[in-house]
């Protein structure tokens, strides 16, 4: 077999997977993504909340190539346009590269379902600068409310919006902070003001879930003080609050969006046929639809037939897919159908507290699954280093909690707070 050149868009799950199994095969392969580091994203909350450094989950592209070094490229650029015809990729500075195949594993991004204000006065967590942002918020609120000749009687309230795996385990820990961590680090605060509101529009949490596992992630919610409203729109958000689908209203400092994501914006101008949320319609071999040698993975990409959840598992399995059938076309071979194996599920809501479930119908809750998830999640971080500082810095948050004070940066202002200093219309005088 010749050495094809293969270029993939994206260093995610996918683009990562798919990098790997293409260098083993003996092709040439160009990584193109607008970071220089792979994202570790379900770890991104353990970043919001002070528990993780930023560089605990991210891993260098250019520290990946190993011993296939001689075969592996990085461009660090956004790839703003596609000319199949040419088969060519379009970047931001002008560039073009050519390929033989193309693996568009570009990911997501928050998708805010056209609600007015959640663009503006939220923050997401799909991203590192996301995860930095709403901890530099989240911080820099609570120092400023600490300030305060009052503080003990201010409220300080932050709305997780959606009740996936990243809205509960970013309300889970909040509420354990304010529990356990705030009243060391903020004695001019009083915990029974720090509010944490969970809303999801679903009449369960995590919907995949069996309803045991649902009814126990609420409970444990609740018993850490989460305010869980399920059944519940959002309407509208404004800079000091959130109105709801009923007309009622809920002061807020800050709005964390965990509700859903959708296509990338830039997507859309690649002329290629789009399904679900934005996504790359693909084919069962995830060849994207009416082109031979471009195939689509990960959270980009979604089956008409058969679309698989947007989670890290299904998009590594993807990866490694998509590198198999360019192999096999290579070989003269005909590609083959995309089949998802799934190895269960995991969330966890707080220490010692978590749920898994096994598609054989096997399930646990407590510290039995919180081991599991540390354990995994441990297991599939890129690089060793990242492994034992992340090892250690979740020890030191879930170990010693009430001593070891959160991994903070600088202080941003809240929504609330530049709504007031700039006097927007939308903040209540």
């Amino acid at each position: 077999m010749n050495e094809p050149h293969v270029v993939i868009v994206g260093a995610g799950f996918a683009g990562v997977a798919a990098r790997e199994r293409l260098l083993k095969g003996g092709c040439r392969v160009t990584l193109i993504d607008q970071h220089p580091y792979n994202t570790f994203q379900p770890l991104l909350y353990q970043v919001a909340t002070g528990g993780l450094n930023p560089g605990d989950i991210t891993f260098p592209i250019r520290s990946l190539s190993g011993r296939h070094r001689h075969r592996a490229r990085y461009r660090r650029s956004k790839v703003t346009g596609l000319d199949p015809e040419q088969q060519e990729v379009i970047c931001s500075d002008g560039a073009r590269v050519g390929y033989d195949y193309l693996v568009l594993s570009a990911g997501v991004e928050a998708n805010y379902f056209g609600i007015p204000g959640v663009a503006d006065y939220s923050v997401s967590l799909y991203t590192r600068a996301d995860a930095l942002q709403a901890r530099d918020m989240l911080f820099g609120g609570l120092e400023r409310l600490a300030a305060k000749s009052d503080s003990r009687s201010r409220s300080f309230t932050v709305v997780v919006v959606g009740g996936g795996p990243t809205g509960v385990e970013m309300a889970g820990t909040l509420a354990e902070m304010r529990e356990v961590a705030m009243p060391r680090s903020f004695p001019e605060l009083d915990p029974k003001n720090i509010r944490v509101v969970l809303v999801e529009m679903a009449p369960q949490l995590l919907t995949p879930f069996h309803d045991d596992l649902q009814d126990y992630t609420r409970r444990q919610l609740e018993k850490r003080g989460v305010d869980v409203r399920l059944d519940t729109a959002i309407a509208k958000v404004h800079a000091d609050r959130v109105e709801f689908g009923d007309g009622s209203c809920l002061d807020s400092d800050l709005v964390v969006w965990a509700a859903g994501v959708g296509g990338r914006d830039e997507v859309q101008s690649w002329d290629l046929e789009l399904g679900r949320g934005g996504r790359i319609l693909v084919e069962d071999d995830y060849r994207v639809r009416g082109h031979d040698l471009i195939f689509a993975a990960g959270d980009a990409a979604v089956s008409a037939n058969e679309p698989q959840p947007q989670l890290a598992q299904p998009a590594m399995q993807m990866g490694k897919h998509v590198a198999e059938q360019i192999l096999r076309l290579e070989q003269g071979l005909p590609t083959e159908k995309f089949h998802y194996a799934d190895r269960g599920s995991m969330a966890t809501i707080g220490q010692l507290s978590a749920i898994v479930e096994f598609p054989q119908g096997a399930r646990f809750t407590g510290p039995v699954a919180w081991v599991l998830w540390i354990a995994v999640h441990l297991m599939y971080l890129l690089g060793g280093r990242n492994r034992i500082s992340t090892m250690f810095n979740l020890a030191a948050r879930y170990l010693a909690f009430r001593r070891t004070g959160a991994i903070v940066g600088d202080v941003q202002d809240t929504p609330a707070e530049l709504g007031r200093t700039t006097k927007d219309p939308n903040v209540n005088e």
